[in-house]
């Protein structure tokens, strides 16, 4: 990967997206982890600082304070919100999740409403922060975190973001964190995945671009064939995210 290369074509889409849509900018939910560290780096490069708004909706505190440090680094505005009175709602109103996935999605529900509230509000666009890693795995949830207007890292692995970080300057504590979603307390992605990013990226790279099966993508990869079988059994149960609700035609 070339990352100058790579960033002005990330740039060019994000100035081309804000334009035909007639808005006056962006709102990223800035996490503290390098996605949308990346994310909200980009689009300063290509907007300027006073069209980028971050919000941050983190209950952790300190990847609350993270993400404040790195806001004011980009010299971008940010807005700190508590989602977890609004999750606290959803019981009182009798809401109380059945599970802990169910309650685990609540929480980047809420992220995107609040984030669509904000654009609405000021004229904004919501700007994804999703990889391919994930995308490709359906390791995001469905009108949460994947409901957004565009995608600017969306073909890019996760290992492809954080050599984008490394040329962007984003700081080496948040490039190095373990990725978590946040979806409860010591949550990390490659913890639920179940496959370090490393080798997940591999095997998507082989199984998914140049369209091996499970056994070729381990044999060229030296991964498990287990590994690799779990990781087509993901990319075919997420699949249903990347794409409109079923319509029945009459």
């Amino acid at each position: 990967m070339e990352p100058a290369g790579i960033s002005r074509k990330l740039e060019a889409f994000i100035r081309t997206q804000v334009k035909s849509a007639g808005a006056k900018g962006v709102v990223v939910g800035l996490s503290g982890g390098v996605d949308s560290a990346v994310v909200a780096a980009l689009c300063v490069r290509a907007l300027g600082k006073s069209r980028v708004l971050a919000l941050l909706m983190n209950e952790d505190w300190q990847a609350s304070l993270q993400a404040e440090k790195y806001a004011e680094r980009l010299g971008i505005e940010y807005k700190s919100v508590g989602i977890t009175p609004i999750l606290r709602s959803f019981a009182l109103a009798g809401g109380k999740p059945g599970s802990k996935l169910a309650g685990a999605n609540l929480r980047p529900r809420t992220r995107m409403a609040l984030l669509y509230y904000f654009a609405n509000s000021l004229g904004l666009l919501v700007v994804g922060t999703g990889n391919k890693s994930e995308l490709l795995t359906g390791y995001f949830t469905k009108y949460g975190d994947g409901g957004v207007d565009f995608l600017p890292i969306g073909d890019l692995y996760k290992t492809q973001v954080r050599e984008l970080a490394v040329y962007l300057g984003v700081p080496d504590p948040i490039i190095r964190a373990p990725p978590t979603a946040g979806l409860w307390r010591g949550q990390t992605d490659e913890g639920e995945l179940g496959v370090t990013y490393a080798v997940l990226d591999k095997l998507l790279h082989e199984m998914n671009d140049h369209c091996m099966t499970p056994a070729q993508a381990a044999k060229k990869t030296g991964a498990p064939l287990k590994t690799a079988k779990l990781v087509e059994k993901k990319m075919a149960a997420g699949r249903h995210k990347l794409v409109m609700a079923p319509v029945c035609l009459l």
